[in-house]
C-alpha cells in the first residue's frame, strides 16, 4: 500500500516511516510542501500523512492543490498545530481525519486502516476471501483454519491482492504498491515474495496469469 509522508522533522519522520514499513506499507518520504505536491500530481498514493508546517509550502496550500486537481486521496493530517480553527481549516480543505502530535504509533495505524476501510467501503480490518483471510491490524493471516506466519513484505504482497481479488496485477503494479523511493528492488524481488508466500500457504492461493501478472482468484 503505497502511502507518501510529508514529515519535515528528521526524527519524526524516521520515526513514522519505521513504523509503517515495519506494518507493511510502502513509504515515500519528502520534507518540503513543493515536493510534496509534486509527487501528489505524479504519483498514485493509498493515503497521505501530512504535516501543516512545511518549508516551502504549507500543508493547507498543499491540501487546498489537491484537492482543486481532483485527487481524492485519503488524507491523515499528523501536526502540532492543536486551535480548533486549524483543524476546522484542515477539514473544510479536504483532509480526512487529523491527528495533534504527540500521538501514539497505535493510534496513527489504526488512523490509517480506517481512512482505507471509507475509501474502500470495508466495514472491517479482516480481509476474507474463501479459506484465506487477513488481519491488517494484527498481521495475522489464516488459511484453511490455521494460522500463517508471514514477514512484513511478504503481508503487504499478499494484503495487495486481497484488497482486490480476482484482479490481476503484474510485476510493475506490485513494485509500486510495496517499494518505495529509497528501496532498491531487485529484478526478481516479487517472484521471490511470491515463492515465499505460496510456500507458507498454498501454491495455488496465488493464481500465475502467464505474460500478463498474478491474482488471488475470487472465491464463489
Amino acid at each position: 500500500m503505497r502511502t507518501l509522508l510529508v514529515e519535515d522533522d528528521p526524527l519524526i519522520g524516521e520515526a513514522i516511516c519505521q513504523t509503517l514499513r515495519d506494518a507493511g506499507y510502502a513509504v515515500d518520504w519528502t520534507t518540503d510542501g513543493r515536493q510534496a505536491a509534486t509527487a501528489l500530481f505524479a504519483q498514485r498514493y493509498e493515503a497521505v500523512l501530512l504535516d501543516l508546517g512545511l518549508p516551502g509550502k504549507d500543508g493547507l496550500e498543499v491540501l487546498r492543490e489537491a484537492r482543486r486537481q481532483g485527487n481524492a486521496v485519503p488524507v491523515l493530517v499528523i501536526t502540532a498545530r492543536s486551535a480548533v480553527e486549524d483543524r476546522i481549516a484542515g477539514l473544510d480543505l479536504g483532509a480526512d481525519d487529523y491527528l495533534v502530535k504527540p500521538f501514539h504509533v497505535g493510534e496513527l495505524l489504526a488512523r490509517l486502516r480506517a481512512l482505507t476501510r471509507r475509501q474502500g467501503q470495508e466495514v472491517s480490518s479482516i480481509l476474507r476471501n474463501g479459506a484465506l483471510s487477513l488481519d491488517q491490524a494484527s498481521h495475522e493471516v489464516w488459511y484453511q483454519g490455521i494460522q500463517r506466519q508471514l514477514s512484513a513484505r511478504e503481508f503487504a504482497l499478499l494484503r495487495e491482492f486481497m484488497l482486490r481479488p480476482g484482479v490481476i496485477l503484474s510485476r510493475n503494479a506490485l513494485e509500486e504498491r510495496i517499494y518505495g523511493w529509497n528501496e532498491e528492488v531487485e529484478s526478481n524481488a516479487v517472484e521471490f515474495l511470491l515463492h515465499g508466500v505460496r510456500k507458507k500457504l498454498d501454491a495455488s492461493v496465488i493464481k500465475n496469469i502467464r505474460g500478463v501478472g498474478w491474482m488471488v482468484p475470487k472465491a464463489e
